[in-house]
């Protein structure tokens, strides 16, 4: 839902799973998601009835379990339906890659790899490094541009071991491919996780 607000614009659902404002002719209402969002609460609900209805049972069965079935087969149909919703919202709705970038590469993502790689290549303590790169930051905000965009002799004013090598570090790709630890932003990660969930929630559905 925060995705498709105007602040954000990330994706845009179609008029099947979305309204109009009753209000504002301009808004488009995330309808599927904000009834899911409110029916995670009925299941929630159904699992604390539940909760209480077996609490007080010491041993096998009592006549109290005469009450377990009308939230659990409510919370059944509400969930599949649910997910019913949510995967039909998510295969038909489109992405906005280029409002993506815009997002990320605003207020400076790639300092901290900036500062990184003075600690390595030029031997900077951190915090020296750190108030190079807060320098750089703010010569760009100055100048409303990007660290990417620069000079090369703004960068070497900045710190003399800074060189052409710099652009590639302060780029948004080169950050995120850096990420490759497990869970990591890196591509490669992400092909995992995807793969992972795949195979746990789609090829073992039959199971």
């Amino acid at each position: 839902m925060l995705w498709t607000t105007q602040q954000f614009r990330f994706v845009r659902l179609s008029d099947a799973f979305s309204t109009g404002s009753s209000i504002m002719p301009q808004k488009r209402n995330a309808d599927a998601a904000e009834l899911v969002r409110g029916k995670s609460g009925r299941v929630l609900g159904a699992f604390t009835a539940l909760a209480v209805v077996m609490k007080g049972l010491p041993l096998a069965y009592g006549k109290d379990m005469q009450e377990d079935k009308e939230p659990l087969f409510d919370a059944v149909d509400t969930l599949g339906l649910c997910i019913a919703a949510t995967a039909g919202m998510i295969a038909d709705m489109e992405a906005d890659p280029a409002a993506m970038r815009r997002a990320v590469e605003a207020g400076f993502p790639t300092a901290t790899d900036l500062a990184d790689w003075l600690v390595r290549e030029a031997g900077l303590a951190f915090r020296d490094a750190h108030h190079v790169s807060g320098r750089l930051v703010k010569e760009a905000e100055t100048r409303g541009c990007g660290l990417a965009d620069l000079p090369l002799d703004v960068m070497k004013a900045a710190h003399p071991a800074l060189d052409e090598r710099i652009y590639r570090v302060v780029s948004v790709e080169t950050s995120v491919n850096a990420r490759t630890s497990y869970g990591g932003t890196a591509p490669a990660r992400v092909r995992e996780q995807v793969a992972a969930a795949r195979a746990r929630f789609l090829d073992g559905a039959g199971s």
